[in-house]
């Protein structure tokens, strides 16, 4: 896999540094693939985060899924999630970089990257459940693309698990209860960035430690239903203490808000913030 060229900083036209913890004390590895990258956390067995540049006026439909997911070579295979974490459960392996974001260029370039997005390394563990929170959720690129006339339809895209040591274990790994998203743009031809926070937390309106408590031993932590959320990219860099480079300044959502005010829950893409004032 040494001929992977991964996520280009500078697929925008201006500096779009790939997502690093902030602390250099924090064990990460960087894996390339075609036309994103993986910062894999091998402590955590998981992504610290991903990145891809997608172009849409490239992109390759109808490509088939693949059929099977697979270690990646490049890592101890007891550093990934295989498949012993969701095996006879209710977990999903959710890909992290969409499989279709990176799907674009030739044929075989579309091909290849649809096959890399299957290594284990590109997954983390959530619910089987799909609603409205998580539709939203795996639409955001769509629905900024489709509004991206004015930037060449090219977006890159970071994302990952948010990862706390309060993250419940199950099988020996911690199965994170947050997913962040950060979407990156040109508008007007200067840099413009987008949060998003996925929740698969228990319901905070009940006891979080008696749901805890109620599981049935062996079995998954409980998780509730997914809640998307537009979020100041500068609180998804106090979530995970990533250093996301310039885009907390090149934010479109308004942070003069009061706390509670700050995380807006999305009923439809129609909420979305994309314009500052």
């Amino acid at each position: 896999m040494a001929d992977r060229a991964g996520y280009d900083e500078g697929f925008l036209g201006v500096p779009v540094p790939l997502p690093k913890p902030s602390s250099p004390d924090v064990p990460t590895v960087v894996l390339p693939y075609t036309h994103f990258t993986v910062v894999l956390r091998p402590d955590r067995r998981t992504a610290a985060a991903t990145a891809v540049c997608i172009d849409g006026r490239q992109l390759v439909e109808h490509v088939p899924r693949e059929n099977g997911w697979q270690f990646d070579p490049r890592v101890p295979e007891d550093r990934q999630m295989g498949d012993d974490i969701y095996a006879d459960n209710s977990l999903d392996k959710g890909h992290l970089v969409r499989r279709l974001d990176p799907v674009w260029g030739a044929a075989a370039e579309a091909d290849l990257a649809n096959a890399d997005t299957f290594h284990y390394t590109n997954a983390a563990p959530q619910a089987d459940v799909f609603n409205r929170g998580k539709e939203l959720w795996q639409g955001l690129e769509n629905y900024l693309l489709g509004n991206a006339a004015d930037f060449d339809r090219k977006l890159t895209v970071l994302t990952g698990p948010v990862l706390h040591d309060s993250d419940p274990p199950y099988r020996g790994v911690q199965v994170p209860l947050r997913f962040w998203k950060v979407a990156a743009f040109l508008q007007d031809g200067a840099l413009a960035a987008t949060a998003y926070v996925l929740d698969q937390s228990p319901d905070l309106s009940h006891d979080f430690e008696r749901a805890m408590a109620g599981a049935t031993p062996g079995a998954p932590p409980p998780l509730g239903a997914f809640r998307t959320f537009q979020v100041p990219v500068s609180d998804v860099v106090e979530l995970t203490t990533l250093d996301l480079g310039p885009l907390p300044d090149a934010d479109l959502m308004p942070v003069e808000r009061a706390p509670r005010e700050r995380w807006l829950r999305l009923a439809s893409h129609d909420d979305i913030v994309l314009g500052r004032g």
